[in-house]
């Protein structure tokens, strides 16, 4: 069981907490080395378990980062704050930019994996593009790099017939991305609709991103909607939740 003090928290935690602090302070700025389990160990006369506790809190929060044989570090990482409904507006992708350029602020993000791709329908993505099962779609994958960190692997569902013969079947859709494309040919998303969870990530997902262990994932599907709600894109992502923060700014 783990020590506590007063009938407050966990001891663990208790450190963890004074080490957050430390880094909130800057006494441990990006980069830095945090105190090790026998450092921890001696300043507050804990068990060993104890201080690999604490440091833990700090790795599943990504604040901190394990180093095989160097020890745990402070992350040197600002999160991305995704801008949840300014990134999607007409006036975003209708004038020949990313949806991801309204969330990195002038940091470099770029596509480091892409790949397209004919494949049968899976059930659930059918049901949601009012398809039947292994009719073809035309895939998109992609992993999103920023600052040098995977933050995110994007996988894009259309119906094959819809985009046939346009960009949006090859690697580079051009300036503005699908949705542009998407507009040019009569199925402009008007409408988007998206669902979040979070979940702990696969071995394959955990591996793409470089994920700390312990660190999970949001899950984000979006759907985008044409005229008359026809639905023209499924979007599932899966996003390093300690590299992200989802914002969402609209009117009462």
């Amino acid at each position: 069981m783990a020590s506590t003090s007063g009938g407050k928290q966990p001891k663990y935690q208790q450190i963890a907490n004074a080490l957050k602090a430390g880094v909130d302070a800057g006494e441990y700025r990006p980069g830095d080395r945090l105190p090790g389990e026998n450092d921890l160990m001696e300043t507050y006369c804990v068990a060993r378990m104890t201080a690999r506790q604490a440091l833990g809190v700090l790795q599943n929060e990504g604040i901190a980062e394990a180093r095989k044989g160097a020890g745990v570090f402070v992350r040197d990482f600002r999160p991305l704050r995704r801008r949840g409904i300014q990134r999607l507006a007409q006036e975003q992708w209708g004038s020949g930019r990313s949806i991801w350029s309204a969330d990195t602020d002038n940091r470099t993000l770029v596509v480091d994996q892409v790949s397209v791709t004919a494949e049968a329908a899976p059930e659930q993505v059918a049901g949601v593009l009012g398809v039947e099962p292994g009719d073809p779609t035309c895939v998109r994958r992609r992993r999103f790099v920023l600052d040098g960190k995977p933050v995110l692997l994007s996988t894009s569902y259309l119906p094959a017939g819809l985009v046939a013969g346009t960009a949006i079947t090859r690697e580079d859709t051009g300036p503005g991305g699908t949705y542009a494309r998407l507009a040019e040919i009569g199925a402009k998303p008007v409408h988007f609709r998206e669902e979040v969870r979070s979940r702990m990530p696969g071995t394959d997902e955990s591996a793409r991103l470089g994920l700390s262990a312990g660190t999970p994932v949001i899950l984000i599907c979006r759907t985008a909607f044409a005229e008359e709600g026809q639905p023209v894109e499924v979007n599932e992502m899966v996003l390093d939740a300690a590299s992200y923060v989802l914002e969402y700014d609209f009117d009462a």
